[in-house]
C-alpha cells in the first residue's frame, strides 16, 4: 500500500490557515425565499403550480415536449423503466461505475441488469462494449452521464436505434450537459435528480424527460396512485408527486443554471490548468462535440504517484480540502449483490480501475479564486515529488 512519504506530509503550507473548502455548497438566494414563502402563504403545498413551472423550465432546457417532476431522481429511473413496459424477463444495459440508484432502479422493475465497460478518459459507457452486451432480451440501454459529462449519445442512440431498445438516461448528474448541441435527457427518457448536492437542488426530488406522449402520460399515471382524475385509477401506481414547496427552491436556479455551469466550467479551466504538471493525476477532459457540466472535477491518482487515493484525500482533508470518492467500488460489488438473480456481472476492467483511483476535488460555482488557488497548492505539496517545473 503506497503512502504519503514523511517529506511530503511536511510540506509547507501557507501560515495563514485558509478557510475550509466544501466539496459542494447549497446557497439559495432571496428569490428562493420569496417562492416559497408565496408557496406557504397560498397554504397549497402539494403538486400544483410551482411543480408546472419547473416542469417547463426543464422542458426548455432539455428542448422535449414533456417533464414530469416525481419524488427523487431514483424514482424517475423507475419510472422511466416501467413506463417503458421493462420488467422480468428483460435485460437492461448500464454502467458499473456509478451511484447505486441506477442499479436499484432495474432491479426495483424486476430487469435484469447488465453491465457494459467505459472510457477510461471520460468515465462514461463505452458504445463498443455495449453492443458486445447485447443479447435478445435487452430492453433498454441506460447511459449514465457521470460527473456532468454525457455518454456518448451520438454514438450510443443510433446503436439502440439498430437493436430496437430504449434509452434511459441517467442523467442526474448532468443538468444543461449537451452532446452535439443536442440536451442530456433528450435522446431517450432522461432522469434528472434535484438531490441536495446536484447542480440543481430542490432537497430531494426528480425530473423524467421525454418526447414520447405515451411514456409521460404514463409516468404522470405512476406517480399519482395510478390516478387520471380523482378515484378514477387506471394502473396500479404510487406516491411520486414532487411538492411545491420543493419546486419553488428550485424554480430560480433553473433560471440561473447556464450562469452557474459556467463558473464550474471556469473553475475547472483553472484548476486543471494549475495541476497539469503534476504527472501523478489524470485529469479530466472533456470530450469533442460535448458540454461538461463539472458537477465534480474528478482526477485519477495514477499508479506512480507518490501517495495512493486515499492517502491524497486524507491529507487534503487535512489541509481543509474536502474531497469525495464517487464510487469506491463498482456497483454491484457488495454483498447484498453479489449472488443476486437479477445481476450479470460482465468483465469491466476500466470500470474497476477507475474506482480504484478517481478522487473528486472541490469545483462548485460558489468557490473563489483564492479557493482554487489553495486546493491546487495543497494538492501539488502533496504529489511534490510528482511535479515538474
Amino acid at each position: 500500500m503506497r503512502g504519503v512519504p514523511p517529506a511530503i506530509l511536511t510540506t509547507r503550507v501557507p501560515d495563514t490557515p485558509h478557510p475550509a473548502v466544501p466539496i459542494a455548497a447549497v446557497r439559495l438566494g432571496p428569490e428562493a425565499e420569496r417562492l416559497v414563502l408565496e408557496v406557504l402563504r397560498s397554504g397549497h403545498l402539494v403538486q400544483g403550480e410551482m411543480v408546472e413551472q419547473l416542469e417547463a423550465g426543464f422542458r426548455d432546457l432539455c428542448g422535449v415536449r414533456h417533464a414530469v417532476a416525481v419524488s427523487s431522481g431514483t424514482t424517475a429511473l423507475v419510472a422511466a423503466l416501467a413506463a417503458l413496459g421493462i420488467g422480468p424477463g428483460d435485460e437492461v444495459i448500464t454502467s458499473p461505475f456509478t451511484f447505486v440508484a441506477t442499479l436499484n432502479a432495474i432491479l426495483d422493475v424486476g430487469a435484469t441488469a447488465r453491465f457494459a465497460d467505459i472510457d477510461e478518459a471520460d468515465f462514461t459507457i463505452d458504445p463498443a462494449s455495449v453492443a458486445a452486451c447485447m443479447t435478445s432480451r435487452t430492453r433498454a440501454v441506460m447511459p449514465v452521464h457521470l460527473y456532468g459529462q454525457p455518454a456518448a449519445m451520438d454514438t450510443l442512440a443510433p446503436l439502440a436505434g439498430d437493436h430496437d431498445v430504449a434509452i434511459v438516461e441517467d442523467a442526474a448528474q448532468a443538468h444543461g450537459a449537451t452532446v452535439a448541441r443536442r440536451a442530456a435527457g433528450s435522446f431517450g427518457v432522461g432522469c434528472f435528480s434535484l438531490y441536495g448536492t446536484k447542480n440543481i437542488t430542490t432537497g430531494e426530488g426528480g425530473v423524467v424527460t421525454t418526447d414520447d406522449d405515451v411514456v409521460a402520460d404514463r409516468v404522470r399515471l405512476l406517480r399519482n396512485q395510478g390516478m387520471r382524475a380523482r378515484y378514477q385509477y387506471e394502473l396500479a401506481g404510487h406516491n411520486w408527486r414532487l411538492t411545491d414547496v420543493q419546486a419553488a427552491i428550485g424554480i430560480p436556479q433553473l433560471a440561473g443554471l447556464a450562469a452557474a455551469n459556467e463558473v464550474r466550467r471556469r473553475n475547472a479551466a483553472r484548476l486543471t490548468e494549475g495541476l497539469a504538471k503534476a504527472r501523478a493525476l489524470a485529469l479530466p477532459t472533456v470530450a469533442p462535440n460535448r458540454t461538461h457540466v463539472f458537477h465534480q472535477f474528478t482526477v485519477r491518482v495514477l499508479p506512480e504517484s507518490p501517495c495512493d487515493r486515499d492517502a491524497l484525500a486524507k491529507r487534503l482533508g487535512e489541509l481543509g480540502v474536502a474531497t469525495g470518492i464517487y464510487y469506491p467500488r463498482l456497483v454491484h460489488d457488495y454483498d447484498c449483490y453479489r449472488d443476486h438473480p437479477q445481476i450479470v456481472v460482465d468483465a469491466t476492467p476500466r470500470a474497476a480501475r477507475a474506482a480504484e483511483q478517481v478522487l473528486s476535488l472541490p469545483v462548485h460555482q460558489h468557490l473563489d479564486d483564492r479557493d482554487i488557488d489553495h486546493i491546487v497548492r495543497c494538492v501539488l505539496n502533496t504529489v511534490a515529488r510528482d511535479t515538474t517545473g
